[in-house]
């Protein structure tokens, strides 16, 4: 019978075999089953792409996923994850520089558009999934899409830590208004024509006649000519209780997955006026074009 350190040997390097077979031809995705995972044990993967999926079958022990770069540089960084509507069988953490773990995923009913978590300058951007107990495994998969960014704009960030979509019921300030308009991934001015409301995802569908975009960072929305209107859809969640109302906003907020996600929707006059103070204050953190 071979020794221990023999057996140990060879269960690792099955694993690793195991392991690197699940990954995807451009390593943006993963695809791999618990059956091959020794008890007890803490597999490592590692992606490099900005966005991908991970489909783990039959969930057991627990996984370290490594997202982008080994080196994760300077810049702060964001991770959004959106769980298949059939996630079961683990959690799903994101690991800090600390040792603490921030739940981001767990199995069993709820919205499916998941979480969004953010990593500092140098901080590795790990994810840690746990499988869950069940006396079956069978038929449990753990499945979801990730999407990893790198903020342009460390030094706003403190202060603009709440302007996504996790914040988007949350009162602004005349800052945080200013704050949204230069990091947001969209600004578009424009009216409310219409909400509807998803109980099933607890989303709200903004539906937005925008006369002007002032600022996309991902093609969201075509761009007309001169005067043209264009039709626009932006998600926010339900429990914000977003109804329609007169008036011209600026809605501004975040891409998710190819969807527009609410961020903050003050009304042009009220931009305006803070702009304005901002501008006399010379405290503008950006240029933003009004007319």
């Amino acid at each position: 019978m071979p020794p221990p350190a023999l057996l140990r040997a060879l269960c690792c390097a099955l694993l690793a075999a195991a392991s690197r077979a699940g990954f995807s031809g451009d390593r943006c995705s993963w695809r791999g089953s618990g059956l091959t995972q020794e008890p007890g044990s803490v597999g490592q993967l590692a992606l490099a792409c900005a966005e991908g999926t991970v489909e783990w079958l039959y969930p057991a022990g627990a996984l370290r996923l490594t997202l982008g770069r080994p080196d994760p540089g300077a810049w702060p960084g964001v991770a959004c994850l959106r769980p298949a509507q059939t996630f079961a069988g683990a959690q799903v953490f994101a690991e800090r520089t600390s040792g603490a773990l921030e739940l981001l995923l767990a199995e069993g009913p709820g919205p499916a558009r998941g979480r969004c978590v953010r990593w500092g300058p140098g901080e590795h951007r790990a994810l840690f999934l746990q499988a869950t107990l069940h006396g079956d495994i069978s038929r449990r998969v753990a499945a979801f899409r990730f999407e990893l960014r790198e903020d342009g704009l460390p030094e706003l960030l403190p202060q603009a830590h709440g302007l996504g979509v996790d914040g988007a019921c949350r009162p602004r300030s005349d800052t945080e208004l200013l704050l949204a308009a230069c990091t947001s991934d969209f600004v578009i001015h424009g009216t409310i024509h219409g909400v509807t409301h998803d109980m099933e995802l607890q989303e709200s569908v903004i539906l937005v006649m925008a006369t002007r975009v002032l600022r996309q960072t991902l093609p969201l929305f075509r761009t007309g000519g001169a005067g043209d209107q264009v039709q626009a859809s932006i998600r926010t969640p339900l429990h914000c209780g977003v109804r329609p109302g007169p008036g011209t906003f600026f809605f501004m907020g975040w891409s998710r997955f190819g969807e527009a996600w609410l961020g903050c929707a003050p009304r042009v006059q009220e931009f305006g006026r803070a702009y304005a103070a901002a501008s006399t204050a010379h405290l503008l953190p950006c240029q933003v074009v009004l007319g």
